[in-house]
């Protein structure tokens, strides 16, 4: 009687663990890099377009009718080495050129007449977010920071 309660105990736990990390896996397998930028960029209103982009420039994601080229996406990531060097050269992205309002090792906020652009560093991408007319800093700001967040928590 007790052996056969240790046993059901035993299967209950082992089917628990299974099923969570099955789940675990089934999750990280559906979100690809396009729905972070579909999903938890623009659909947000917080942002117009967006992008994530590799250590190497090379683009993993973006919105339509948005692209950074592999040569501004590497001047981008080498902002962040030398964020001093992010308010003498300004950011270029999409094909536009932001003066730099707020830059350090983790964030590079710039500003284009009513728009912007909010660039956040994780461990292997950069996420790069761009506002509009209408559109709040704050809010954009937030959006993108929070999706930066969520990555470096789960290794990127």
């Amino acid at each position: 009687d007790r052996r056969q309660r240790q046993m059901c105990i035993r299967d209950r736990y082992q089917r628990r663990v299974r099923g969570i990390s099955s789940r675990r896996r089934r999750k990280s397998k559906k979100m690809s890099w396009q729905a972070y930028v579909d999903e938890q960029l623009v659909k947000t209103k917080a942002v117009n377009q967006g992008a994530i982009i590799g250590h190497d420039g090379n683009t993993w994601a973006t919105s339509p009718g948005f692209t950074v080229s592999p040569a501004d996406g590497k001047a981008l990531v080498g902002l962040f080495s030398n964020p001093t060097d992010a308010s003498a050269k300004g950011i270029n992205a999409g094909g536009n050129k932001y003066i730099t309002v707020k830059a350090d090792n983790r964030s590079i906020y710039g500003k284009k007449g009513p728009g912007g652009i909010v660039t956040v560093k994780t461990g292997k991408a950069v996420v790069i977010a761009v506002y509009g007319e209408g559109q709040q800093p704050g809010n954009a700001a937030n959006v993108v920071e929070k999706l930066a967040d969520y990555l470096i928590e789960n290794g990127y």
